[in-house]
């Protein structure tokens, strides 16, 4: 696991300047202090910095192969290594050393951009081929690893593992681009290609790019997308056995390392089906850990200490304050762009605990995207399943008027808000998903930008986002239309991004069995009805573990990590939301309705409205504009 950075000049082959190179690797450091080192050609660049995990002796980077005229720089695990650079031995490359990133760098030279078809893992890579002048930059299937990118106006092309390696090129123009500012008060992240810069991109997952010397930025290409082709009929019982030699077959993969391995144990299904089958695989005792809240109602460490006693693992708990608001600031170092997840927060402790104990972490991300275990999952197809028997042609002019004229009714239990329900069912599908994820809604963004900021938009809309997914989605059913918009979208946007960042500010690797991209294919064909039954989410996943873990730990209510905002809001953190959401830093912006903010503090304040969630989304913009003016 690395930072990698990369510089290309395509108009010729200017010297690459070495104080510029080592600045943009240095601000990377904490994703690979073990190790880390430049290389430089005329016109070319690359940047590493190591976590030492495979092949500690001889893996370092970048690597090359036998003449230097192929150079890679990665970040990464490759789980199929092994299997690979036998089947390349065999077809007469030759390796020095016995690390998966040799493989990159061989499979290159047989299989070209194709290489990436056969690799099983999580990645994201630069590799330069002299020979043919190219740079060729890859992502891996579900977007787990993160990949930047920019053309600067003289002709640079650089590639980074994070956001602000690129911020430290003097050539990236800084404009911000309206339309990620539009995108992130609706999701809370911007999502990819997007970021919040006009001129730099994020590499989506799935993709590649090959960019060549003397031709303007290229356009990615994708090589993979989660399929949703349905198996030939299956029995409840075969997929059940199926699904859990799966699972065992992608933890197995991901077991390799030469440094202290474990798993994050939260107490919920997912965290505690991969550490059951850890259990199974390995001869000592599982390394795990979780965290406890002082708050009850916010704490699920019962739960996962039940499932450490029942396997024996080594585990270790630490209880933090629900009132841990200190990484307020921490948190727009770690992201680099906005980013509205307060989850970040836990999220951050329970790595830092990790680390004291271990490199590597097995996590349990990406079940209720593949499993369908959200609850907004049960919600949009209990709306969608009423819109499916009235007529568009009658539902948007009936529904959409009562929607209008009816009060609202937030304080209510969503049940009782019939004003939301009517909005909800006048929409469609994507529309109506989008309008149940979104931090802001349409109205309320309308209400939260400034005049002169709308226009600048140009018709341009958060929703836009979804409606491209959905146009592109290999399946037409409804369950798995939005599980799809949710990989495409939440998933590395908002869940990898926040366990990548947090994980590497520790310099700690965490891998996600769950989307093991063989796994995701087989999960993706399996009927709606196996993932989504009834009100009963993960269904067959439940039903497949249920020899594995106790009832209470497979059928009991979510929980997720939760902070809580509305609280912060009205008493240690005051004074800190009007300083920042009526202070000068979103005023000098142009972007924002100044009268409402004003009245979105007043009403979550004074305890009449609950605007927590906007107001942490307002609170890490104003965090990212306090960084954007000190430069």
């Amino acid at each position: 696991m690395c930072g990698i950075v990369g510089l290309l000049d395509t108009r010729g082959k200017r010297d690459i300047d070495e104080a510029l190179l080592r600045r943009m690797n240095d601000t990377q450091y904490h994703r690979g202090p073990d190790e880390g080192d430049i290389y430089r050609e005329p016109g070319v660049g690359f940047g590493h910095r190591r976590l030492s995990v495979i092949d500690i002796a001889s893996g370092q980077q970048p690597l090359g192969n036998e003449d230097g005229s192929v150079m890679v720089c990665y970040n990464g695990e490759i789980y199929n290594y092994r299997e690979l650079t036998a089947e390349l031995k065999a077809l007469g490359h030759t390796f020095r050393t016995n690390s998966d990133t040799e493989v990159i760098v061989h499979a290159w030279e047989e299989w070209g951009e194709a290489c990436v078809e056969r690799f099983r893992g999580m990645f994201a890579f630069g590799l330069w081929d002299r020979n043919r002048q190219v740079m060729f930059l890859a992502r891996d299937h579900m977007g787990v690893k993160p990949m930047f990118y920019a053309m600067l106006p003289d002709g640079l092309f650089a590639f980074s593992s994070e956001l602000k390696a690129l911020r430290s090129l003097p050539g990236l123009p800084r404009d911000i681009d309206p339309r990620a500012v539009e995108d992130y008060f609706a999701y809370g992240y911007v999502p990819e290609p997007k970021t919040i810069y006009r001129h730099a991109f994020k590499l989506s997952p799935g993709f590649r790019l090959l960019q060549k010397v003397g031709e303007p930025l290229a356009q990615p290409r994708q090589y993979w997308d989660v399929p949703f082709k349905l198996h030939h009929a299956m029995t409840e019982s075969d997929a059940q056995g199926e699904l859990v030699e799966r699972l065992r077959d992608s933890v197995r993969s991901q077991l390799v390392a030469e440094v202290p391995l474990g798993a994050f144990l939260s107490g919920g299904v997912d965290s505690s089906a991969v550490v059951a089958t850890m259990a199974g695989l390995t001869k000592g005792a599982v390394n795990t850990c979780s965290i406890a809240f002082r708050d009850k109602a916010y704490d699920e460490s019962a739960y996962a200490a039940q499932v450490a006693q029942q396997y024996h693992t080594d585990h270790h708990v630490e209880t933090v304050d629900t009132d841990d608001f200190a990484l307020l600031d921490t948190l727009s170092d770690l992201y680099d762009e906005p980013y509205a997840d307060s989850s970040a927060i836990p999220t951050y402790r329970v790595c830092q605990l990790a680390r004291q104990r271990v490199t590597v972490a097995l996590s349990g991300d990406g079940g209720d995207e593949n499993l369908a275990g959200y609850r907004r999952y049960r919600y949009a197809m209990a709306e969608e399943s009423v819109r499916g028997r009235i007529p568009m042609a009658l539902r948007k002019p009936l529904f959409g008027t009562l929607g209008k004229y009816y009060p609202k009714a937030d304080w209510a239990p969503r049940v009782f808000r019939a004003k939301t329900t009517f909005e909800a069912l006048s929409r469609d599908l994507v529309e109506g998903y989008f309008h149940g994820v979104s931090i802001m809604t349409d109205a309320m963004r309308r209400q939260l930008f400034s005049d002169s900021f709308r226009a600048g938009l140009q018709g341009y809309r958060a929703i836009d986002v979804m409606r491209g997914h959905a146009n592109r989605a290999p399946t037409d059913d409804p369950l798995s239309m939005i599980q799809y918009l949710d990989m495409k979208t939440y998933l590395p946007g908002d869940i990898l991004t926040k366990v990548d960042r947090a994980s590497m500010a520790h310099a700690l690797e965490v891998r996600v069995p769950l989307l093991d991209h063989q796994l995701v294919e087989w999960i993706s064909g399996l009927p709606p009805e196996m993932k989504l039954k009834g009100s009963e989410g993960k269904y067959i996943f439940k039903k497949s573990m249920e020899k594995y873990l106790p009832h209470d730990i497979l059928y009991r209510r979510k929980q997720g990590f939760a902070v809580p905002l509305a609280a912060w809001f009205r008493g240690p953190l005051r004074e800190r939301v009007r300083a920042s959401l009526l202070g000068p830093n979103l005023a000098a912006t142009g972007m924002f309705n100044t009268a409402f903010l004003a009245e979105m503090v007043e009403q979550h304040q004074s305890g009449r409205r609950d605007y927590s969630a906007p107001i942490w989304t307002l609170l890490m913009f104003e965090a990212f504009l306090k960084k954007e003016l000190q430069g």
